[in-house]
């Protein structure tokens, strides 16, 4: 799984495959940009080549010889067998919005099989089902994505509206903030029960947003009916959300952003030329998680926009750890962290290959874009339910 891989991604694929067929998979950690390692048969063979994945043939001496080196205390690697192929959901809404979403992308590139599921699917228990759940670009605050100011004219947003209060009055709710804040804590029990979770973009803070604030009304007529609570900062509890603390509100419902957690908007020096974030060095032996979460062919990766761009990382809870961070601009742009039995993954940002996704943009060809490094951060959490774990020494 270094340069010498011509489609990483579908390497991934490869890899659930082959675990989904019952062959084991060993996850050879820092080696060769975390390559993967299966007994050699015919069909895995036709299979790599079909998706026009790179693999090499080791006679049993040389694959002693890397196990040997792997296994050595002062080298920094280590081999995880990955046993379960986890049962993948995204959430999204079944109705057509004018953006595509990342994760879903990259496992249909890498024919990694998933099921869609959204607010009816959640509330009536079905993220029992599964083992790993991704948030879609998502507002859990029932705020519409605060495309209120720009798009509360287009039909697409006018359409959205009427399908999440649609939704909400099903579900037996007066309004969709409550329907969402509902979702987004069964979302969070299912992780705490051991579920793992991801979330990139806005589906990150507002998600972290509407448990902070439950009880609490943080919007303003236009997206529920009535006014905000005035004093809505004061009552926002930060021991209910999982990865940020101490964050301010941004209560002018005209604006494009839920909280200062997000840095889009002060992030005047960076741009396509020079916005990158570098990933950290973990103790493969010691620190097994987050090493898995960063495996990669490049350390360093080139930044992306979004509604969320990146955390600000003072606001970041100190029990989190930090996988990936543009340090100049004191921003965290990839973070992991434990609750209950359960974890979660949280990726700032919309499309690690298109830098300013812009609505009714077109979705990535990731044909183009076979070794993507910031893609592979996404697949990297894909495939870490499907580890058997071992003990974190730190």
């Amino acid at each position: 799984m270094d340069e010498n891989q011509k489609n990483h991604l579908k390497a991934y694929g490869i890899a659930y495959w082959c675990i989904k067929q019952q062959v084991e998979v060993d996850w050879l950690l820092n080696y060769r940009g975390g390559s993967f390692l299966v007994k050699q048969v015919k069909a895995i063979e036709d299979e790599c080549k079909i998706r026009g994945v790179s693999y090499e043939v080791l006679p049993d001496g040389k694959v002693n010889a890397i196990l040997n080196e792997i296994s050595d205390p002062a080298v920094n690697m280590e081999m995880v067998k990955l046993e379960k192929a986890p049962k993948i959901a995204v959430y999204s809404p079944k109705s057509k919005l004018p953006w595509d979403d990342a994760v879903t992308l990259v496992l249909t590139y890498a024919e990694i099989p998933y099921d869609v599921i959204y607010d009816d699917d959640i509330l009536k228990d079905k993220l029992v089902s599964y083992d790993w759940l991704h948030l879609h670009h998502e507002d859990f605050t029932g705020q519409y994505g605060r495309f209120w100011s720009s798009y509360r004219n287009a039909t697409w947003y006018q359409e959205d509206v009427k399908y999440q209060e649609a939704a909400a009055k099903r579900n037996g709710f007066k309004k969709v903030s409550q329907m969402k804040l509902a979702v987004a804590k069964r979302i969070k029990e299912f992780c705490v029960g051991g579920g793992f979770l991801f979330a990139m973009c806005s589906g990150t803070d507002s998600f972290d947003i509407a448990l902070a604030a439950e009880g609490v009304d943080i919007l303003e007529s236009m997206f529920d009916g009535d006014g905000m609570d005035a004093n809505a900062q004061a009552k926002i509890d930060y021991g209910k959300s999982v990865a940020f603390t101490n964050f301010k509100l941004d209560m002018n419902p005209y604006n494009y952003e839920f909280s200062d957690i997000d840095v889009t908007q002060t992030r005047n020096s960076f741009n396509e030329s020079n916005d990158y974030f570098t990933l950290f060095d973990f103790s493969a032996k010691w620190d097994l998680v987050p090493t898995m979460l960063t495996q990669n062919h490049e350390k360093v990766i080139k930044g992306f926009m979004g509604q969320t761009t990146a955390f600000r990382k003072s606001l970041v809870k100190p029990s989190i750890t930090v996988l990936g961070e543009n340090k100049a601009g004191a921003e965290v742009r990839y973070l992991h962290g434990e609750i209950g039995k359960g974890q979660f993954s949280f990726y700032g940002g919309h499309d690690p290959e298109d830098y300013q996704h812009q609505v009714n943009d077109p979705p990535t060809d990731l044909n183009l874009h076979p070794t993507s490094p910031g893609y592979r951060l996404i697949l990297n959490n894909v495939l870490f339910p499907a580890a058997k774990k071992k003990p974190q020494k730190t």
